[in-house]
């Protein structure tokens, strides 16, 4: 299917699923225009009741879409057509391939077409002309709204929960509505907070949500580095919206307001969203933390093409900070079928006495370093180099030309054998740091949060806290890894998910290979 954009008239709630059902084959992204008018006429509808009595109805649509068809259709319901007043002709920031209706509204839906320049003939899912939507008002809500409403959140990859939040503050304001959105000074403790988009692009996809579902409002989106971002000092501010969770929050601005003489806000609570996955890993309520770690185990980005590098084996650079699990996923993928070359193991080889490398580091940090039995002793290289940058760099500069060099020996070894390996992991600590990124088709690596690597560390190698954050320090950050990742994995939970999230990869790449090899 193309990409394709539809509009669907609802003028039956309960028929929604059906409706759903019968368009994702022809559209994966679909604006929801509520007939809440019940009428087939332009000419003298029914009053508009306030927007927000539909708040409920909008939150169920968005909710029970996906038990109807998940999560494959980007769905976005119009608040503009819902306003007291709305008229002129409907605008929106797609292109619109196709229109739908749920029932036999033909002067509706031509005005519709015409307004959005759309030839083909609407598509009539039902003959019936019934309405139930005046029946789905919310006649529990204060119809009330107020010039300026703000509300605050992360808002990494907008989903439904998202939707159904920013939806209940457009409804209820009619002038302005404003927007804070975390930076990355205040999302360091969530869950894989190297996933989250940059600021920037989180603020672009907001406000092209928001001037999607209503054009009418005046938007302020605007970064924030603390929990209150302009609440603190904006004094034309009329409501809060936040959720339940996050209500507390809300009351501390009224709090901050009062005691700055500023008015205090009207708090707007809406409902959590409940997730339907409980596995112990994702989150109970619908998240962008539980997006975030389904990205783990998937394409992240697409490779770029190495045509330098012969086709096969293709060369999966493996990496990660220390203490990432990255020596377990080369197990992982060396049971799924992958060649995996050490570059650790390749490294002590390297470092035998004969080696180039050994008389070298002897030379340059000393006899001291060297064990009763001639050997290089790392245990006593290891605080020298990570207490020292200088020292590490003198290191590196030896040891990473003989590295790298032994290493496409060994490729070239498996290259002139009768069946090549398909795959070859290249499992490097240093792959980023060495820029080796470039002698690989791609980029697959393994991240946990600073403070579990730190945890780890001391419990595996018997350091102090100080000595564990050293060498910590001493790595590739989470940030630069992921940016240069095509793969990304997390062994921050158990070994079962972990072993998911290889599988769910090595599928993926299988899949790739066969296409590839099929097209030549």
């Amino acid at each position: 299917m193309a990409s394709s954009t539809g509009l669907l008239v609802v003028s039956n709630i309960k028929q929604l699923g059906k409706s759903l059902r019968a368009i994702e084959k022809y559209v994966n992204s679909l604006y929801i225009h509520l007939n809440v008018t019940g009428s087939t006429s332009t000419t003298s509808p029914t009053p508009v009741p306030p927007p927000p009595v539909w708040g409920r109805l909008i939150s169920q649509v968005y909710a029970n879409s996906s038990s109807y068809v998940g999560n494959q259709l980007d769905l976005r319901v119009l608040v503009s057509p819902l306003r007291p007043g709305a008229s002129g002709s409907l605008k929106l920031r797609q292109p619109v391939d196709l229109i739908f209706s749920d029932a036999h509204h033909p002067e509706l839906c031509d005005r519709l077409r015409a307004d959005l320049n759309i030839s083909k003939p609407t598509i009539f899912l039902e003959d019936s002309a019934i309405s139930d939507l005046s029946a789905q008002q919310d006649e529990t809500q204060p119809p009330k709204v107020y010039p300026s409403v703000v509300l605050g959140g992360t808002f990494d990859r907008i989903h439904l929960g998202h939707k159904i939040f920013l939806t209940q503050a457009v409804l209820r304001t009619c002038k302005r509505l404003v927007v804070g959105v975390t930076t990355s000074a205040m999302t360091k403790g969530k869950t894989l907070p190297d996933l989250i988009l940059p600021v920037e692009e989180r603020i672009a996809r907001l406000r092209e949500f928001l001037m999607d579902i209503d054009g009418t409002l005046q938007y302020e989106i605007v970064p924030i580095d603390d929990p209150f971002g302009p609440t603190q000092v904006d004094p034309d501010l009329d409501m809060i919206v936040v959720s339940a969770e996050t209500l507390r929050g809300g009351q501390k601005v009224n709090e901050i307001r009062s005691a700055k003489q500023l008015r205090e806000l009207e708090i707007f609570v809406i409902d959590i969203v409940e997730s339907n996955v409980h596995d112990g890993i994702h989150e109970t309520k619908v998240s962008s933390s539980n997006i975030r770690i389904d990205l783990l185990g998937t394409r992240w980005r697409r490779p770029h093409p190495r045509p330098q590098l012969p086709a096969r084996p293709h060369i999966i650079g493996l990496t990660g900070g220390i203490a990432s699990g990255k020596s377990k996923m080369g197990e992982r993928l060396a049971n799924m079928g992958a060649y995996v070359i050490d570059c650790d193991k390749v490294a002590h080889d390297v470092y035998e006495p004969g080696q180039v490398c050994y008389e070298r580091i002897v030379q340059h940090f000393g006899q001291g370093i060297v064990s009763p039995d001639g050997r290089i002793d790392r245990s006593k290289l290891g605080p020298l180099v990570f207490a020292d940058p200088k020292e590490l760099q003198a290191l590196n500069g030896i040891v990473w030309p003989e590295l790298i060099a032994e290493v496409n020996r060994r490729l070239d070894v498996l290259r002139s054998q009768a069946e090549v390996p398909r795959v070859v992991v290249l499992e490097a600590a240093i792959l980023l740091r060495a820029g080796w990124e470039s002698n690989c088709h791609e980029v697959w690596s393994m991240i946990v949060p600073p403070g579990e690597a730190v945890r780890r560390i001391i419990e595996r190698n018997n350091l102090s806290q100080e000595e564990a954050e050293k060498r910590l320090a001493s790595q590739v950050p989470n940030p630069e890894i992921v940016a240069k990742s095509h793969v990304i994995f997390s062994s921050q939970w158990d070994h079962e998910f972990t072993q998911k999230q290889a599988e769910r990869a090595w599928q993926m790449l299988t899949k790739e290979l066969d296409s590839y090899q099929s097209s030549l």
